[in-house]
């Protein structure tokens, strides 16, 4: 979300809710103005085409020599003991982690349409850091519904078989769904985005979307080769989102090779520098 230039806010409440709402949207279609945004561009690309190779290559090795074996050593599917894991999955459903990022999107509106000077730019700041999780999931989450439908995998058994190379295209349901699987996509773009704002928490980000990954295994919902697939998907989603973020100013700053960086500071201290004359990143 923007940082609001006046200290004050102009008009009644209803008035600063609209006023906040918009600038949210506003500043994610406003033309890019990085100067090293081409340099950040051609990063992205490299690095997700090796990204991609890689990826696909691992899944094409998964399909044909693991998949087939992996499932068979799993329990049956609604085997009594499995709860707890039907419990963690949800954790990755794509489906709740947009609606809590939603939520926290719309909660901080309301917030800040109260607040004004320092503590909304704060405030805001923060926001714009949830929108970028929650593109990078949504993003990255309606990419994948679209490969799903294209490629159409059967889930494993799916048919009576233990067979890794059941597909029907186009086929558009969710027993032929299983690639790439939707949870991987969303816990490893989450992964990504908050890694990608708050390094610190890598460790901790990616051992959750891993934990995720192994649940859905666990309960015969994807073969090995189709949660690698998600990972990939996620991780794609969200460093084009991040750079769409950074071109635009918006909680990055990009160095001089074209990498990208989450701004450092806060968002006051940013504001103070901007009216000490410092020029922004």
């Amino acid at each position: 979300m923007s940082v609001p230039t006046d200290t004050a806010p102009r008009g009644g409440y209803p008035a600063q809710l609209l006023a906040v709402s918009w600038r949210a949207l506003v500043q994610l279609v406003r033309s890019p103005s990085h100067s090293r945004r081409a340099e950040a561009a051609r990063r992205l690309a490299r690095h997700s085409l090796w990204l991609s190779a890689a990826g696909a290559a691992l899944v094409i090795v998964l399909m044909v020599g693991f998949d087939q074996t992996e499932i068979l050593l799993m329990p049956p599917r609604g085997t009594p003991s499995l709860w707890p894991i039907r419990i963690l999955t949800d954790f990755g459903k794509d489906e709740y982690v947009l609606s809590v990022l939603g939520a926290a999107l719309v909660a901080l509106a309301f917030v800040a349409a109260g607040m004004h000077g320092s503590r909304r730019a704060l405030l805001l700041g923060f926001g714009t850091r949830l929108q970028f999780m929650f593109l990078s999931v949504a993003v990255s989450a309606f990419v994948a519904e679209i490969l799903k439908y294209l490629i159409g995998r059967g889930r494993p058994f799916v048919g009576g078989q233990a067979n890794p190379f059941n597909f029907i295209p186009f086929e558009g349901t969710g027993a032929y769904a299983s690639l790439p699987s939707g949870h991987a996509v969303a816990a490893f773009a989450l992964a990504f985005a908050v890694s990608a704002l708050w390094p610190r928490l890598r460790l901790f980000m990616f051992t959750y979307a891993i934990v995720i990954l192994l649940t859905r295994l666990a309960l015969l919902a994807h073969h090995p080769s189709d949660v690698v697939a998600g990972a990939l998907v996620g991780m794609v989603g969200a460093m084009a989102v991040r750079y769409w973020f950074a071109a635009r100013r918006l909680g990055f700053a990009i160095r001089a090779d074209g990498t990208i960086v989450p701004l450092s500071g806060t968002v006051s201290d940013r504001l103070k520098r901007v009216a000490r004359g410092a020029s922004a990143p």
